[in-house]
């Protein structure tokens, strides 16, 4: 019994003592995979970073990790209560959805930018959730190219952007949504219309369809490794009229295999590529730091968050 006893003081003890910003330093260092990653993502100094993994396992009396050339490597100890301080972060997520629930109606508008035609049901009933729980809160959407919608995040224009990034900014919190995978396709009238899948190359000397700003980094790169695009037979801005284009045989043009996917029948856009071959990047929420967001922007950036690891846990 006494035993027991001074384990509920030692517990005690450490509740009253420690400092919960270290466990929140514990996660950044385990998930950017080092000290040096942790303090560049947190703008702090690494002795600063390092000293504060120190204090924690001080409290805790263990080793959580230990240095290696690959970075950090976890301890037993260390994989515990990072699964633990993943669970602690999840719950203080919710705390301001919770407080604004029970504290009743929130109103107020969050402006939304993102990218054109994009295909996720996920996200949709995470909105319409959000919606539910907070009817209150006006939801402007707005259609951008996606370097457009990194820019207007980072100056305050927006404080939601959902798009893809090929280099995220350290200043705005990203939660990964979904992989879109893009597809290049033909009309029906074109001559590969039905054929079997071709080698990029056998292409470039076609007339393209592009959208400028609006084509990801990673398609870029593939269009050029293979000499794609080099003739422009059309330009369109939203991907609905590339598809329209496409149809119409103004050229190919590459889209979104779900946005394609959209139309059925003969009169179909023809993927004309290897699936082995298929550029693809990561779609993110993406959110200025939650201090300078808006009450319903932070209630909503963290509703979509919880919403898509839940997902994502299964």
């Amino acid at each position: 019994m006494a035993q027991v006893s001074r384990r509920s003081e030692r517990a005690s003890a450490f509740t009253r003592n420690v400092d919960w910003n270290l466990f929140r330093t514990f996660l950044e260092i385990v998930e950017w995979g080092g000290i040096s990653a942790a303090a560049r993502a947190m703008n702090r100094q690494q002795p600063s970073i390092s000293a504060a993994l120190r204090r924690l396992e001080g409290h805790l009396g263990v080793e959580l990790c230990e240095r290696s050339a690959k970075g950090v490597e976890l301890t037993a100890a260390g994989n515990a209560l990072f699964d633990l301080c993943a669970g602690l972060r999840a719950q203080v997520n919710r705390m301001p959805l919770e407080v604004a629930k029970a504290n009743g109606l929130v109103d107020g508008a969050v402006r939304i930018r993102m990218i054109s035609d994009l295909v996720s049901p996920l996200l949709d009933r995470a909105i319409a959730d959000f919606h539910v729980a907070f009817p209150g809160v006006e939801l402007r959407l707005e259609v951008a190219p996606w370097r457009a919608i990194i820019k207007s995040l980072r100056t305050g224009d927006a404080e939601i952007g959902i798009t893809c990034d090929s280099a995220p900014n350290m200043a705005l919190q990203y939660v990964p949504v979904m992989r879109e995978i893009q597809q290049l396709y033909c009309g029906p009238g074109h001559p590969c219309h039905g054929s079997a899948p071709l080698h990029p190359a056998e292409l470039r000397h076609e007339g393209f369809i592009l959208t400028g700003e609006d084509e990801p980094d990673e398609l870029e790169h593939f269009r050029r490794r293979y000499g794609l695009g080099a003739r422009t037979s059309g330009f369109a801005e939203t991907l609905a009229e590339v598809r329209r284009l496409i149809l119409l045989g103004v050229g190919l043009g590459f889209l979104p295999t779900d946005v394609a996917n959209r139309e059925r029948g003969d009169a179909a856009c023809w993927p004309l590529l290897a699936p082995e071959l298929l550029p693809s990047y990561e779609v993110y929420v993406v959110a200025r730091a939650s201090e300078s967001l808006s009450t319903p922007a932070r209630l909503l950036f963290n509703h979509l968050r919880l919403a898509i690891e839940a997902e994502q846990r299964g």
